[in-house]
């Protein structure tokens, strides 16, 4: 039988005091999703984990001034030697050269089957260093230590992994589970802003989809959490990682209810893959894309104009983009028929059915070029 949901209010709770846990259950698996302040710095942190001769940090150019050696200082009583490879930054390097650049150091260094990898970084780091770790030797541990907000509350947790194509983002990967996620708060004081928009995005998502309360509680807190507020920052990365851990646990694989986190994905990878990877963040795509699958939502007679116009002023309010760049109606849809979700050669989108509740559709091209139209500035290039 299917747990519930947990309740917001417990949530709220479990967040105020401090350094929490969220469980993923997965039937014959499970793992924990550490969140708080100072969780970097404390030992306690790095314990009971899967231990090797070497442990790798994967991270990138950015975030390693920043955290690469106090993570080495914390694992350096556990593992004989800690190393590390330092990628460049942003969505452009999430391919094939970047993954290689891993697995040969991995091969250099002629790393087992018991070697942990380290995702220390944002989405970019957490899905190539995941993917790594998946086809290493068919293999290895890896542990998810997100720096970003978008991260914490989403790309780290749930097992997706993966590099991005040409053709499509995120379409060359595989489902392998972390065996720890490690979201330190404090991670956000040095997060630029553009970054942490990029974020709330995600969080604003699980509303809609999951918690209209949540939704509620996101338009009363959005200054505390765009102002970096920790106790606002807390409950919003526990209860989206309470609603991620809830929808993973019964549909590990996205074989049917998991396809409803991709809510505002389906146009987003879209804008991301059409302008070219890195030109918009991907909190960014998923943002803007979120108004036009609320626009296709009561276009297609399952929610009322009033929610669209909802939620464009919030993630205006988020300092997101809502108008789409202009793109040939022909290409939106070459871009959005390259998409998991797909079945039949019909592209299908998360809609919201009622709030706090989505579900996948179909919709005839000429609809998808209406919403699509409805959202776009007019000369925008």
């Amino acid at each position: 039988m299917t747990a519930p949901l947990p309740d917001s209010t417990s949530s709220a709770a479990a967040s105020a005091a401090g350094a929490t846990t969220v469980a993923i259950d997965l039937g014959d698996r499970r793992y924990d999703i550490q969140i708080g302040p100072g969780l970097f710095d404390d030992a306690s942190t790095w314990s009971g984990l899967p231990r090797a001769a070497v442990a790798l940090i994967v991270t990138n150019d950015t975030v390693a001034p920043l955290y690469l050696e106090r993570l080495k200082r914390q694992l350096a009583p556990h593992y004989k030697q800690v190393e590390s490879v330092i990628l460049p930054d942003g969505e452009q390097h999430k391919n094939w050269a970047s993954l290689d650049r891993v697995i040969d150091h991995l091969l250099a260094g002629a790393a087992d089957r018991k070697t942990v990898l380290y995702a220390l970084g944002g989405g970019v780091i957490g899905d190539l260093t995941g993917f790594a770790a998946a086809i290493y030797m068919r293999g290895v541990p890896f542990v998810q230590v997100p720096t970003t907000l978008l991260a914490q509350v989403d790309s780290s947790v749930g097992g997706k992994t993966a590099i991005n194509h040409p053709r499509g983002k995120n379409m060359v990967g595989a489902f392998y589970q972390p065996v720890r996620v490690v979201a330190d708060l404090d991670t956000l004081d040095t997060l630029p802003d553009r970054e942490l928009s990029a974020g709330l995005a995600e969080v604003i998502k699980y509303g809609p989809i999951a918690d209209a309360t949540f939704l509620d509680w996101i338009e009363r807190h959005l200054d505390d959490l765009l102002a970096r507020d920790k106790s606002a920052l807390a409950h919003a990365v526990r209860r989206s990682c309470e609603i991620k851990a809830w929808v993973v646990g019964q549909d590990e694989r996205e074989s049917g209810l998991r396809a409803i986190l991709n809510f505002g994905h389906t146009f987003g990878h879209a804008i991301e893959t059409g302008l070219g990877y890195g030109e918009w963040l991907h909190g960014e795509g998923v943002g803007c894309g979120m108004v036009l699958a609320s626009e296709l939502s009561a276009r297609l007679g399952l929610m009322p104009p009033a929610f669209v116009d909802r939620m464009t002023r919030l993630l205006e309010r988020a300092r997101l983009p809502v108008k789409a760049p202009r793109m040939p109606i022909e290409r939106w849809l070459e871009l959005m028929r390259v998409d998991k979700k797909n079945e039949g050669g019909e592209i299908r989108f998360v809609v919201i059915e009622s709030l706090g509740n989505a579900g996948l559709r179909g919709a005839p091209d000429a609809l998808v070029a209406e919403v699509i139209e409805a959202h776009t500035e007019p000369g925008q290039r």
